[in-house]
């Protein structure tokens, strides 16, 4: 029988208890995000791309504000990733000007958003087309011991943590899980809304494979039938015998443990990987088959999520700011779970 409970997955801890209570996003600059765009634009061409600074907005609505600037419809502005709304974030969009004349950006003044820098590219900017991001948060009302917390910073700092996928996925309490499966069972969907839902039921079933890969210690090991990711990208390999080359890599964090995203066809891993992720998905059968019903491909993501450049600095007892590098599509509260309860007051507002 399913699990109809609509919550995502409790996460089981990867370190040990949580070792602090803390606040975040009290101001939205106390959440910092700049995108390490994927390549430089050449100089030329009918795309011209903004990096844009935005705060308090979200994504959608920025690049609707850029279509109305420059004329042109919706669909001729782009972007690479989206940015939170209850933050201060920089990332780059492209707008396709073929044979128009730029107007001013004095007509693109905002209390929310500003333009810190233009150029021309010969295409537009593509989804995707990230090799990270930067983050700074600041953590405020903290209560935790001071050298426990340094210690799990360095533990992260060297391991990475668990690579889950945030809460943002699932929406209110859950509720892209509950709706997800009134999709799978005929309810009909907006077609934006559909992509929406079908991302929250495949990150809830990583997530319940996640999780019981951290219940048995194994989210930054291998296990015999394992798949394994390059890092920083969506390639995999294997299975195949783990050797002492392997290990290395793994412990260099220049390959992953791979978890399944659901889809139609043969599931790569095998042996005890294997019996683990269908063990998972045999607890949410109408997940998984409403995601082979839509005909998304079976696909792998890494477990470990490694956490580089990591700094962090007391501002006080009670305050306590870290920076570090995150590869696209990762989040920046699976660093957050693995020191303690954070609560995100933008969400409580």
């Amino acid at each position: 029988m399913s699990d109809q409970n609509p919550a995502p997955v409790p996460r089981p801890d990867a370190f040990g208890p949580p070792l602090l209570s803390a606040a975040i996003r009290s101001t939205p600059a106390d959440f910092i995000v700049e995108e390490i765009p994927g390549f430089t634009p050449d100089g030329q061409g009918e795309h011209l791309f903004l990096w844009v600074e935005k705060r308090g907005a979200n994504t959608f609505w920025v690049a609707q504000q850029l279509a109305r600037w420059a004329g042109v419809a919706d669909h001729a502005v782009s972007w690479a990733g989206i940015k939170d709304r209850h933050a201060v974030t920089r990332q780059m969009f492209s707008v396709h000007l073929p044979k128009r004349v730029r107007p001013a950006l004095e007509g693109l003044e905002h209390p929310d958003f500003r333009v810190l820098e233009e150029t021309w590219h010969g295409r537009k900017l593509p989804r995707g087309a990230l090799r990270g991001n930067r983050f700074e948060l600041l953590l405020r009302e903290l209560a935790g011991d001071p050298e426990a917390i340094n210690a799990r910073l360095e533990q992260i700092a060297a391991r990475g943590v668990p690579n889950w996928f945030g809460e943002q996925r699932f929406g209110r309490e859950g509720g892209n899980i509950a709706a997800a499966r009134a999709m799978f069972a005929g309810r009909r969907m907006p077609r934006e809304k559909r992509s929406i839902l079908l991302s929250a039921a495949r990150s809830d079933i990583f997530n319940r494979i996640l999780a019981e890969r951290v219940r048995l210690g194994a989210w930054d090991r291998a296990l015999p039938g394992e798949v394994f990711v390059l890092d920083g990208s969506n390639s995999v390999f294997g299975p195949e015998p783990l050797d002492d080359t392997l290990v290395a890599r793994l412990e260099a964090q220049d390959i992953h443990p791979g978890g399944a995203l659901w889809g139609e066809g043969e599931l790569r891993s095998q042996e005890q990987v294997r019996e683990i992720e269908e063990a998972v998905v045999a607890e949410v059968p109408d997940l998984a088959a409403g995601l082979v019903a839509a005909r998304l491909k079976q696909e792998r993501r890494a477990l470990r999520l490694p956490v580089r450049e990591l700094r962090w600095q007391w501002q006080g007892d009670d305050v306590l700011k870290l920076a570090f590098m995150l590869p696209p599509g990762c989040y920046a509260t699976a660093v957050l779970d693995a020191l303690g309860d954070v609560v995100n007051k933008a969400s409580t507002a």
